[in-house]
């Protein structure tokens, strides 16, 4: 079913004027109806105004951006970073400038569309198991000692084999691969130093080299995305057409992510207090696919979301990324959800 609303979805949805409790999209700190972020985000509107349609390349610069690029390179903890205005142009911006003669690009199971060709007949198939990927990185690396992989995936794919643990990329030979990883559910949510997401956990590996690529609309409720990376990687992606040609994120809300820096820490405890209360209350946890610290729980049960719905429940549930693809369906808690919400959903779960 799909649904039309005329205001964002909170924790609430109003529905042929009935109420519904919303357990999903993508708002897992509740910052978008949050009112103290919203000050924010008011306030730095009316010093930066609503937009910033010039390149960044511009003689006339605002400096926020390169201290929301420091800011949020510091909390990852790589060398540098950059902003875009969307985590699909971001992506878009990486896979295009890696997609060379000295790269042989390769996609893991699950990885989003923002990392892929938009033209379908250059198009890459993902492999369907980290086996068969582990197989075609070896073979290329010794028949093409010239080419480097390049091995696209999403560090968080709802399906728990990337994140913690990472235990399909542990298979490959990352020491020969440049890894590019879509951090977009993680970047804001996990992670040390108030959400840095992936980027710490995934150098660990020892890649010969890692580029993570996001948006921030998920973790930080902004209109923008970033590529994390090495100094003279991310000075590449920024000395292109795509980048100087593109306008930037708005200026107040990327102003946003250092003025809400402790609001962001305040309620991702909330929002871990909301994930430890809902799995200590839900009898069949194992009925859900889920990550340690992460507020997606994703199910296969179509009529478990059909009997959530007669409770005045809504969750997330549809074909993605086209009407092609598997029925995905997962409860999402979120920061904006109070205690009182958190039981009565495992309350209607646990009489299913």
């Amino acid at each position: 079913m799909t649904i039309y609303t005329d205001g964002f979805p909170g924790r609430e949805l109003e529905l042929d004027q009935k109420k519904f409790l919303y357990f999903g999209g993508t708002s897992y700190l509740g910052l978008q109806t949050d009112e103290a972020f919203q000050e924010i985000f008011i306030s730095n509107i009316r010093k930066y105004g609503t937009n910033y349609g010039a390149s960044r390349k511009s003689n006339v610069r605002i400096s926020v951006f390169e201290k929301a690029e420091q800011f949020l390179s510091q909390l990852v903890g790589c060398e540098s970073s950059a902003i875009l205005s969307s985590g699909y142009l971001a992506g878009q911006l990486v896979r295009q400038t890696m997609d060379t003669k000295e790269h042989r690009l390769f996609y893991a199971p699950n990885t989003h569309s923002a990392l892929y060709s938009p033209t379908p007949s250059t198009k890459l198939k993902p492999y369907i198991t980290f086996t068969a990927l582990n197989i075609a990185v070896r073979a290329h690396l010794e028949t093409h000692e010239a080419t480097t992989p390049v091995v696209f995936l999403d560090a968080i794919d709802f399906s728990g084999a990337n994140y913690p643990d990472f235990e399909g990329l542990r298979t490959l030979p990352v020491e020969k691969i440049i890894l590019v990883v879509d951090d977009s559910h993680g970047i804001g949510i996990v992670g040390e130093d108030g959400g840095g997401g992936t980027f710490r956990r995934l150098i660990e590996l020892n890649p010969k080299e890692l580029i993570v690529c996001c948006s921030l609309g998920k973790g930080f409720g902004i209109q923008a995305g970033s590529i994390f990376g090495t100094e003279k990687r991310i000075g590449q992606f920024m000395d292109t057409p795509f980048f100087g040609g593109a306008s930037p994120a708005s200026p107040a809300a990327v102003a946003c992510l250092m003025d809400g820096k402790t609001l962001f820490l305040e309620k991702r405890d909330i929002l871990i207090n909301n994930i430890d209360l809902f799995k200590s209350n839900i009898k069949n946890l194992d009925r859900f696919k889920f990550m340690e610290g992460h507020p997606a729980f994703s199910f296969t049960d179509e009529r478990l979301v059909d009997y959530l719905e007669r409770q005045n429940v809504l969750v997330t549930s549809f074909r993605y990324p086209d009407e092609d693809s598997h029925l995905m369906s997962r409860i999402v808690i979120s920061a904006h959800h109070n205690s009182e919400d958190i039981l009565l959903l495992c309350n209607i779960i646990n009489s299913y």
